[in-house]
């Protein structure tokens, strides 16, 4: 019994330290995800209008008019899974590892992967006919510096080898930030340009005045806009990461509160056990002595 109590005391002990740890690790999240949540709302409104004016506008164009929205036979796609560089955030990467796998079901069509985050990197690192081509090897990189400028970088590259004939569709996997508890797999079209779906033709009839002309403006609004659609893309997948780390540790926090009472009351019972053992051990010896 005595080898029961002591295992029973280091189980203790282990669930204490487990949940100092998650619970520190939920307090660091939740101060990431106040600063990572403020970056994607100030970027987010500039982000949609932007896409928004740029999808209006781009609707009267044909597509002979942009090298950006030129339709071709799909024969090869390019998808950018975007995760986060660690674990411990619940299902969020491997949601977006299953969206991707997802995606490639078209026979005849060849699929490349451009892994933006650590797990994604890892996860398609060893299926090497997925990898993307005419991008920097440390493309996946980005979280360690995370800011505007490797972005674009990543985006020009995206935009590059689409005009070269590279890639026939460019596609955008990311975990869209809604709230710290709730993350929603977004897979957006991010070349070539698509007009706007919207059912509201008010949003299709807005008229623009254009300054030198409509397709100059236009092929000078395209780059910034896919650059700004890509980060917002990073920025999104940045907070949700972090509210899905802190849900997590939350959870984690709360089950090992919950398996500390369970083993504290088996220790208590199992000690209340070993006392009444003894006591009657030492009551029958007496007895024994007595007789």
């Amino acid at each position: 019994m005595a080898g029961g109590l002591k295992e029973v005391r280091e189980r203790i002990t282990s669930v204490q330290n487990t949940m100092q740890i998650t619970s520190a690790m939920k307090m660091v999240a939740a101060a990431k995800l106040r600063r990572a949540q403020d970056a994607i709302t100030r970027m987010r409104p500039y982000a949609e209008k932007l896409q928004g004016v740029l999808s209006n506008v781009s609707a009267s164009l044909d597509s002979s008019d942009s090298v950006y929205s030129q339709k071709r036979d799909v024969k090869r796609v390019l998808i950018v899974a975007i995760t986060s560089n660690r674990g411990l955030c619940g299902g969020f990467n491997n949601n977006i590892i299953k969206a991707t796998n997802a995606l490639m079901h078209e026979e005849g069509v060849e699929y490349h992967v451009l892994p933006l985050g650590k797990k994604a990197y890892e996860a398609f690192l060893k299926r090497s006919e997925l990898k993307a081509v005419g991008f920097d090897e440390d493309a996946w990189k980005i979280y360690d510096d995370l800011n505007f400028d490797r972005a674009q970088k990543i985006g020009e590259d995206i935009m590059t080898q689409f005009v070269k004939g590279q890639y026939d569709d460019v596609k955008i996997i990311y975990n869209r930030f809604v709230n710290a508890a709730v993350q929603d797999v977004t897979t957006e079209n991010f070349l070539p340009l698509l007009a706007s779906a919207s059912e509201d033709d008010s949003a299709m009839d807005t008229d623009y005045l254009f300054e030198p002309s409509q397709s100059e403006i236009v092929e000078q609004i395209i780059p910034s806009s896919l650059k700004v659609q890509l980060y917002k893309g990073i920025l999104d997948s940045n907070a949700a990461e972090h509210g899905a780390r802190m849900t997590a540790m939350h959870q984690a926090t709360e089950n090992a509160g919950d398996m500390l009472r369970d083993l504290r009351i088996s220790y208590n019972k199992a000690r209340q056990a070993s006392i009444t053992t003894e006591i009657l051990e030492i009551v029958a010896g007496s007895e024994a002595l007595s007789a």
